[in-house]
Parts: structure tokens; sequence; C-alpha cells
């Protein structure tokens, strides 16, 4: 069992979760309870760095909806960046694949993310 390990840090684009060791029924509540705390404005992008995931259940899975969810709400987005080919596959059974969108890092991520337009008076 590998203890997770939460960190997070704020991009131009938004917050980035980096996420490592097991996401799972322990953890889950830990992650979801910093959900509320993330500065996330309108526009932004959630981004969730799933690099050092080495276990994720239906609570980790859960808890990444909850993410989605959050970003939603704060009318920003969210994308996950290098899930690991056994939670892709889970994605992808549940049809999950098409709700998140995934890059190979948090990078390509930020990268990837599209300042939202100021309309000109």
């Amino acid at each position: 069992m590998t203890q997770l390990t939460v960190h997070t840090h704020a991009t131009p684009a938004g917050p980035v979760i980096e996420l490592t060791g097991e996401l799972d029924n322990n953890s889950a509540p830990d992650v979801r309870a910093l959900l509320p705390g993330l500065t996330l404005q309108a526009g932004q992008q959630l981004v969730i760095d799933l690099t050092g995931i080495t276990f994720c259940d239906s609570s980790g899975i859960t808890v990444l909806i909850a993410a989605r969810n959050h970003a939603l709400a704060a009318q920003a987005d969210i994308a996950l960046a290098a899930v690991p080919d056994r939670v892709r596959r889970i994605f992808h059974i549940v049809g999950l694949a098409h709700v998140f969108p995934t890059h190979p890092t948090a990078q390509a991520a930020e990268a990837a993310w599209t300042p939202p337009t100021v309309p000109k008076d």
C-alpha cells in the first residue's frame, strides 16, 4: 500500500493537483476535501496530474468526477494529465473517456488551455 501524496500549485491556466500513490477508498476523501479550497476562476482549467498514481479504485474515479463537478460549478474546465493505461482502460469501460480531456503531461494540458476572450465594448 502506497500512501497518497497530494501537491497543488497554481499556473496562469489554473490550479494543478499532482497525485502520487494510491487513489482509493482511504485517500479519496482527502482529495475531495481540498477541492472547495482551490482558487478556480471562471474560464480557467483545473488539471489533475496522475503521473504518480499507482492504483485507482472506484472511490478514486468518484473523486475525479467530483473534481469535474467542482470545475464546472466554477465555470471552469478540467483536464487530466498522464493518465495511467489501467485508469484509461477503466474510463473507456465505464464511458468516462469522453468526459475528461486528457494530455500526456500537465504542461501539455496547460499549453492546450485557451484563455477566455474578453468581449470588447
